[in-house]
């Protein structure tokens, strides 16, 4: 029976990894082979548990895709970018500030990063169902199958047990923040394409080589699909920036403020950014594959104080429990608001600004 044949793409050759001698961040490389069955998770617990207590942040390899399949989608990643017209690509443009919502493009210098400069990047942003809920320009069509079965990947292999796990984590039953994510169910978590592209010596000198300030994610998790371009930066425990190395074939997982406002603070939505890469990649651009992971729409990000844990532990809060807001809420919110919206600053570094009640920090 003769294979079956996918839709032709130009093939996307990524940069060379770079050669420079770089702080690296010491993060956890998780093994998910086993993660499919309750006696792997049981296995994995502690390991993942204690990497985003600790950092928030860590690798995972053995996800279920070949490398060959991964390449695949960043050829895919790279049509919004290179394949669509310009008129075509604003009749499909997001309003961002309008609606809280990333479908869509987001295009270049939409956002103020610092001093007056504006980023670089482009984005098209998807809803997990794909089809569902929006439509695409006509270059991506052939492809929206492929990108079905990629977010379901996500969505299904990687993100429910892991969700297993942090609910594990907490003594929770297994499914506890499963039930929050239902892949039919309403919220907008996104399988987002992304392309940097390098600015001028100037820009780089007003922002500080900062792409992208410090922040934390919205949602309750992320999942990065590494890339060789070097350019994330983490705020490890001891208050220094390094950054995070490129694996070949594995997830950069990181924890979202929602899954810390669930989990009480004892999971970090830890603080990151983007830098100006290193010398020998300086004037490539940088694309990215990433899952955006938000909650069902009315799920409350206050503490699950049912758990053996946290009832152990205690529990940090940034928001008191009858103010806290809805995913939906926190998630339209922050969405109009970065980039768009003027910053209190604190002192030299840290920048503020409240959203329903919770502070949201940037740091630069």
């Amino acid at each position: 029976m003769p294979a079956p044949t996918v839709p032709y793409v130009p093939h996307y050759v990524p940069a060379l990894v770079t050669k420079e001698d770089l702080e690296w961040a010491e993060l956890p490389v998780i093994d998910f082979s086993s993660a499919g069955t309750p006696e792997g998770r049981a296995e994995l617990t502690s390991q993942v548990c204690n990497a985003m207590q600790t950092y928030g942040f860590m690798y995972i390899v053995n996800h279920g895709l070949t490398q060959a399949e991964t390449d695949r989608i960043f050829d895919i990643a790279d049509v919004p970018f290179t394949q669509v017209p310009e008129e075509e690509m604003k009749r499909y443009t997001a309003d961002i500030k309008g609606t809280g919502s990333f479908r869509g493009f987001k295009p270049r210098e939409l956002w103020v990063i610092d001093n007056g400069v504006r980023d670089q990047i482009e984005q098209y942003n998807s809803h997990r169902s794909i089809t569902e809920l929006q439509s695409h320009p006509k270059a991506l069509r052939p492809f929206l199958p492929e990108m079905r079965t990629f977010a379901e990947h996500n969505h299904k292999r990687v993100l429910y047990p892991l969700l297993q796990i942090l609910a594990r984590g907490l003594e929770l039953p297994e499914d506890t923040f499963v039930n929050m994510h239902g892949f039919d169910d309403p919220s907008e978590t996104y399988l987002r394409f992304m392309k940097y592209y390098p600015r001028t010596e100037e820009d780089e000198q007003k922002a500080k080589n900062v792409w992208l300030k410090g922040h934390t994610d919205i949602g309750t998790v992320t999942i990065l699909w590494s890339q060789p371009v070097s350019a994330l930066q983490i705020r490890c425990p001891d208050g220094k920036w390094r950054w995070v190395k490129h694996i070949h074939n594995a997830m950069v997982v990181n924890i979202g403020d929602a899954m810390e406002f669930l989990s009480g603070g004892f999971y970090k939505g830890t603080i990151h950014r983007v830098h100006q890469p290193p010398r020998d990649q300086q004037g490539v651009d940088r694309l990215g594959v990433y899952y955006f992971v938000i909650a069902n729409g009315d799920v409350v990000l206050k503490p699950l104080q049912e758990s053996p844990v946290l009832q152990r532990v205690g529990i940090v809060r940034r928001v008191e429990d009858e103010k806290a807001p809805t995913m939906d809420q926190y998630r339209k919110g922050r969405t109009a608001a970065y980039g768009l919206s003027e910053l209190t600053r604190k002192d030299d570094v840290l920048e503020e600004q409240i959203i329903h009640g919770v502070p949201v920090r940037h740091y630069n």
